[in-house]
This record gives C-alpha cells, structure tokens and sequence, in this order.
C-alpha cells in the first residue's frame, strides 16, 4: 500500500475479546491438547519486527504496538518528534514518550493520540528535553507487554493493555524529585488535573484528516499516589505550576510524586471517542481494581487464546516466532471503535458524520491491501469478526454516502478501487451472513456507478462514466487528452470488484444488477495488448498509450508498472490464460517475471519511490513483494498446470523475505497483508480470488498446523518428510483419501480433518497439475450459483 495522494512518495459476536471469563474458557479449550508442555505463544512474537525502516527504505514501517487483538487503542514508545510519521525507528535511541496511537500506516500518520513520559531529578516537558536515551538491551517488547529502561531519568516504564486502557508502571532509581509529564498532543488539547482523586482528564483533537468538527478523544488517568505539585504546560510557554486547567493548540500537564530511590508508581488509563463519563466507565469495566501484574497476566491469556488458533509444529525457533509475530501484526488492525455504554450496549461515535450511534463500527485499515489475505484469514479463523466489521462497514455507508475503502478513522484519500466489495463477496460465499445483502447491493451500485467527490478519491469510482461507457477507464501521456490516473489499475480492480458485486446481487435474486456487474467484470479484456502479452493503457479513442515499457511504474498503474498489474484478474484466471495464448505461454510469462532485468523506469513518479528501490533489493526480476499487486502471482502457476513452481517460489519467499527481526520484512507491512500472506503460505495454501471458496495450494513450511475454526472443528496440516530442502508436494490424502488437486475450498477445511503431504526434494509434475486438478474461473463458479 500506499498511494497516499498528498503525494505517498509517497450471529457471531458471543466471542469477541473482551476481559471476561470466556477468554480463560476459550484459552482452555484451544490449548486442550498438551498446550500447557508448549512456550506462551505470545512470548514467539517480536513486535519490533519491521521497526528498522526508513522513509526511502521499508523494513515494515511498523512501530511495537502493545495491544490486544483488534483494540480501540494501541500502546507505543516513540523516538521521533510528534510531525514525524515514521515514529519509532529502531536504530534510534533516545525515547520521547509512550503514547496512545491508532496509526494505521506512517503514510495515513496517527490521531487521536497523547502520552506519557516519567522524568526524574528536574522537570523536562517538551518532547526534546524530556527525552531519554535508552537501549534496546534494556527494552521488552511483547504484544501483552512493554519494557523500557531510561536512562537518562534513572527510570523504567512499563504498560500493559486492555482493548480500550492500559496499565502502567514506573520506577525511579535515581535521586530527586519525581514527575509524570503528560503531552495530549497538538491540534486543540485540553487538560485538567483534579488533585484531590490523584487524576488527569483531558482532550485530544490530533488527526491528519478523517475527522468530524466534534472530533474528540476524551481519556483519564488516575494514579495510585497523591500528588505533591502539578501544573500545565504547553511548548511555547512552558511550565505554568499549580494551574490546574488548560485548553490550547497544544496542552500538557505534569504531576510531581512522592518518593525517593526505588519508588513504583502505577496509574490506569482509559480513553472515549464519546465522553469522559464513558472514558471512566470504559475503565471500570476492563480494569476497575485490577493491579499492573493481573492486567498483564489477563493480556497474556488472551494473546495466547488468539494465537493459538493456529497451532504450529516442527520448523525452526526462528520459523515459529516469523510465524506468530505474522499471525500478531495480522490481528492488530483494524481497529474496533465501538464501546460499552452503561446498559452494556455496543455504541460508538461516528467519524463520519459526528454522531453516536448503536452498534459496532471498526477502523484503521485500507482494503486495497487487506482483501487480498487479511480478510480472508479472519473468515477462516475470527468469522465472529468479520462479521461486525462488515456491520461496521454498512453503518459506514449509512452515515456517510460511501462504504469506506481507506478509513483511519473516517474516510482517506489514499488507494484505489472498491475493494470492500471484495470483504463483502468472500464472507458471503463462506457462510459469514451478518449483514443485510439487499442494503449491500444498494450500496456496491451507487458506488461503483459514482464519480467520487474531488477529495476522497478513494471512494466511489475515478472514472466510473468512462469505466460503464468504455469498459474501460482511459489514460493519454499528452497534455490536454482526456485521462485518469492509475486508470489501468483502477479498470483492473473495478473488474474484480464488479465479479464480486455479482456474487451478492444474484445470490439474492437481484438479476439485473447482477447481470450488470458480471458483465462489467469482464472489461479487463479491453486492456490486455495480444502483441506485447501486457495489461495496457488506451486512450479514449481506444488506442494504445506508445511508447510502451512494461517496466515503466505510474501513470496508468498504482505503485508498480504493467509486470506487477497484468496479473490482477483475481476474477477470471482461466481467461486470463487463453488471452495470453495458453498455460504454456501463461506459465513462461509468469517465469519471464523472475528472469526479466530488476530494473525500473520512474515514469510518472518523477523520482524514485521506496517500493522501486525494494524490488530491486529483492534481485528477483521483477517480481515485487514489498507490495500487494504481485502477491497472488506464485500461486498462478498451479493455476495453470506448473504446481511445482508455485510450491518452490513460495518455499523461497517464505524462506528468504520474512524473519522476526526489526528488518525482517521487505516493504511496507500493510495492515497485516504482508503477515497474513506468510501465515497463509505457510499454512500451505492461499485465497488466490477471494470471493470464491477456493485455496491455490502451496507448500506447507511446518510439520504440522492444527487451526481451530470458528466452528468449533479442527483442521490439521500435516507435511510428511517435510525439510528446509523438500518444498515439492510428491502426493496427498484429505481425510485419509487420494487428493489429488491442486486447491482446496473452504467448505472442506471446515469440515474439519486433515490434509496430509507427502513432502519431496525434486517435484512430482504429474500431482494436481492435469485441468481438472485446477481451480474453476470465478465466472464459471459464477454462472454456476456461486454464493447462493
């Protein structure tokens, strides 16, 4: 992800996780069979995965987030200033402050944050001269859990969450008076210290846009010792002692503690998108008297209940920490934003249209990156989730217009296409019903058939008359030719989009717009050039855009060039292939992406963007995974009759891009697309076309993966004579019978049973790679009823 347009160089809810006892009975349950023998789970994750990145280079671009699965807030130290985005850097190394984020991605940047920093022996309040230096020697970061030693205050500061407070914890070791200094944030602040119930209230407005007028993240923090002295503070004007109030562009306070060396002070936090009353009661609900260690402990269990869900064997320690700390970054986003009003009701303030509302709404995601494998991981193993964030995701259109694509917390202006319709499609086709189809329906025409406002480009359709005129959407190089940008991209995506828009409507007997949308989903015919074997841009007049440069990025494509998009017919991969002339030209096609010089033209970007350099580092042509476009391309081989291929590229992918290290990612992570991607793969399988119940099978990593589904089954992976050298798929048995195809679909995983592989060191060319061992066209299944 990240065309970020200000310029990106840029039913089911009985088991959501929630501090009840219902996490110590799923705990129990999930780890029934010897889980006690095995290590916490949560201990294999490394948050600082993806930390060591820079803006011209990504690693992730990934901050610790100390949080619970999908939270309201999440917990981090930052080392940067405030105006800077990419806010933890690992090889930096001083500490500003640990704040509350809901940052999504550096390139949407953060809101609704403020943070807390101690200092001891004088008072420093701006976040130059408070802060620390600090090693990562002295740093623990767990997703239940965060560590940090400061050195220059002589202190440590701890936290611990819930999904919408935290718990912290700071000790003093060295001599002098004692402070907590409070920074709510640029952006309208407010601040009040109320000494006589040792508590701080406050305000904070910071956004980057999405936002109502009455945008507001009231929180409180109340700590467990009086106060000696307290005052407030702003950048410019500096400490103002015993004011106890203060509303400004940028507010802080701090408070001065009793102690001397040794000295523990614990505060709890809670934060509301709706009021301070519903800050406190937020706080009495999942932390009331609940000290530091019972929160962390509660934190645990329910990081070790999520991630259990799939439980992995065999591999090295290093594959099992890749592995969880893939399935953690997959589960973090996005972001609840709903909350429990007194009536134990689901209520929440709308970002889009300032209100409260009844209900449950989530956040904080871009489904350009996320439909790919993101949702259809939760479909497979938190159905209960997917279920209120499609909820969420119809209320977003009821209050908006719109149905959200890129949300943090309201609508963005970043990315391209509909791709909500995609979440919409592939829950429905695997029995997630949650939503009403009918308003979906509505909702995927008016925004497929909608030009979208000038500053929300992300919504609607860019194009959409020329899209429904054409069956195209065009773009020209010449000044003055009618054009859209990224409009090959766009035509692309809106195709797919449109497959999965039909799914619903004819499910539902809405023919006609099914109809309409089956038929569009085919206009990515319109751009494939027969001469070159390319995705291609035309011009209104339905010429071709020369000269032609496939490695050439921008202008009609979305961060990549025409080797990256040609691949993006999701819908129609049998198409895909006759238009290319065949498997064998498909699959030789496919190989020319590894063989082809890792070379790029800029086009036009002007310079060069980080995705360019990260794809040229990887030194495998031009395939690029660092970014969404091409990551379903592997697994097209086995579409195609080249099984093998696909299970030795993803054997290597697995192998040589990922690790649990702070550069152990090659790109932006993406709201957990490039995590799930890697616990899909090495499950041995992915949702190639999301919206169809099919898997394109791989090559298992582990010697066995056991998923608990949300039907209460069990399926198991098994991958016999398995090794770092062994990748191929010699043969296969489902459920002890000969399986012999090169997919497998949802309604046989959750059915429960195994998969069993016979693993290999040279390939069996001749295992599920004949035509009917292939997965059907998405327009085949289509026609067929699919969905109904």
């Amino acid at each position: 992800m990240k065309t970020i347009r200000i310029r990106k160089h840029l039913v089911l809810s009985a088991f959501i996780f929630t501090f009840t006892a219902a996490h110590a009975i799923l705990l129990s349950a999930a780890c029934a069979a010897g889980c006690a023998a095995e290590p916490s789970l949560v201990s294999l994750v490394n948050p600082l995965q993806g930390t060591d990145s820079k803006r011209d280079f990504s690693h992730g671009n990934e901050y610790p987030a100390i949080c619970l699965p999908f939270p309201m807030n999440t917990w981090a130290p930052y080392t940067q200033p405030e105006r800077n985005s990419f806010y933890y850097q690992y090889r930096q190394t001083k500490i500003r402050g640990i704040r509350q984020t809901h940052q999504p991605s550096p390139w949407i940047a953060d809101y609704a944050a403020f943070s807390l920093m101690p200092v001891s022996g004088k008072l420093a309040l701006n976040e130059q001269d408070r802060a620390s230096d600090f090693s990562h020697d002295s740093e623990i970061a767990q997703p239940s859990y965060y560590r940090v030693k400061l050195d220059t205050w002589n202190a440590t500061a701890e936290v611990t969450p819930t999904e919408r407070c935290a718990r912290f914890r700071f000790t003093f070791d060295g001599k002098g008076d004692h402070y907590i200094v409070l920074d709510a944030f640029p952006g309208g602040s407010e601040v009040e210290i109320i000494p006589g119930e040792n508590k701080i209230i406050g305000i904070s407005r910071y956004n980057h846009g999405g936002v109502p007028k009455n945008f507001a993240n009231y929180f409180v923090i109340i700590f467990d010792k009086p106060f000696v002295a307290s005052g407030v503070w702003t950048p410019e004007g500096g400490p103002r002692k015993n004011i106890a109030k203060l509303k400004d562009k940028h507010a802080g306070a701090y408070v001065r503690l009793p102690g001397g060396p040794g000295e523990i002070v614990t505060c709890k936090v809670a934060s509301s998108f709706i009021s301070h009353e519903q800050a406190l009661r937020n706080l009495d609900r999942e932390i009331a008297s609940a000290d530091f260690d019972t929160i962390r402990r509660r934190a645990e269990d329910t990081w070790n209940a999520a991630l259990s869900r799939i439980r992995i064997e065999g591999g090295s320690r290093e594959q099992r920490r890749t592995f969880y700390s893939a399935l953690y970054r997959g589960i973090v986003y996005p972001h609840r934003f709903y909350e429990y009003d007194a009536a134990g009701k689901k209520i929440y303030y709308s970002p889009f249209d300032g209100k409260i509302h009844e209900g449950v709404l989530y956040t904080d995601t871009g489904y350009w990156d996320t439909f790919r494998a993101v949702h259809p991981l939760y479909n497979l193993i938190f159905p209960e989730i997917s279920a209120e964030i499609l909820e969420g995701m119809l209320n977003a259109y009821d209050q908006s217009g719109w149905m959200p694509q890129w949300a943090s917390p309201g609508h963005r202006d970043c990315m391209i296409g509909n791709n909500s319709f995609s979440l919409l499609a592939d829950a429905w086709v695997k029995g997630i019903r949650s939503f009403d189809p009918h308003k979906a329906v509505d909702a995927m025409v008016h925004d497929s058939r909608t030009q979208n406002p000038g500053n929300l480009r992300s919504i609607g359709r860019d194009g959409a008359d020329y899209y429904h005129k054409l069956g195209y959407v065009p773009y020209s190089y010449i000044k003055g030719e009618p054009k859209v940008g990224e409009a090959t991209a766009k035509t692309l995506e809106y195709a797919y989009d449109d497959f999965c828009a039909a799914i619903i409507a004819k499910s539902i007997g809405r023919t006609k717009e099914a109809g309409s949308f089956a038929r569009s989903a085919l206009y990515y015919k319109n751009l494939f050039d027969t001469k070159t074997g390319f995705m291609r841009s035309r011009k209104v007049n339905g010429a071709w855009n020369e000269p032609f440069d496939p490695a050439e990025w921008g202008g009609p494509f979305t961060e990549g060039s025409s080797w990256h998009w040609t691949w993006s017919v999701f819908q129609d991969i049998p198409g895909l292939v006759t238009l290319m002339g065949g498997d064998a030209a498909f699959t030789a096609k496919l190989d020319a992406v590894f063989t082809a010089p890792n070379t790029f033209k800029v086009g036009t970007y002007g310079n060069t963007i980080h995705e360019m350099v990260e794809m040229a580092a990887l030194d495998m042509g031009q395939y690029a995974h660092g970014n969404e476009p091409i990551h379903h391309m592997i697994y097209l081989y086995a579409c195609a009759g080249q099984p093998w291929k696909t299970q030795s590229k993803a054997r290597l992918i697995m192998n040589q891009l990922y690790q649990a290290a702070p550069d152990g990612l090659c790109g932006d992570e993406d709201n957990g697309q490039m995590s799930s991607w890697y616990v899909f793969s090495a499950l041995g399988f992915y949702p190639v076309t999301p919206g169809t119940p099919d898997y394109v099978i791989g090559s298992p990593l582990f010697d066995k993966a056991t998923i608990t589904l949300g039907n209460g089954k069990t399926f198991t992976i098994t991958a016999e004579n398995n090794g770092r050298q062994k990748p191929y798929i010699r043969g296969a048995k489902l459920n002890g019978a000969p399986f012999n195809r090169a997919y497998i679909t949802h309604e046989q995983i959750l059915g429960g049973g195994g998969l069993v592989f016979e693993m290999d060191s040279v390939p069996n060319k001749n295992w599920a790679s004949a035509p009917d061992a292939r997965p059907v066209s998405g327009m085949i299944q289509l026609e067929n009823g699919l969905g109904k």
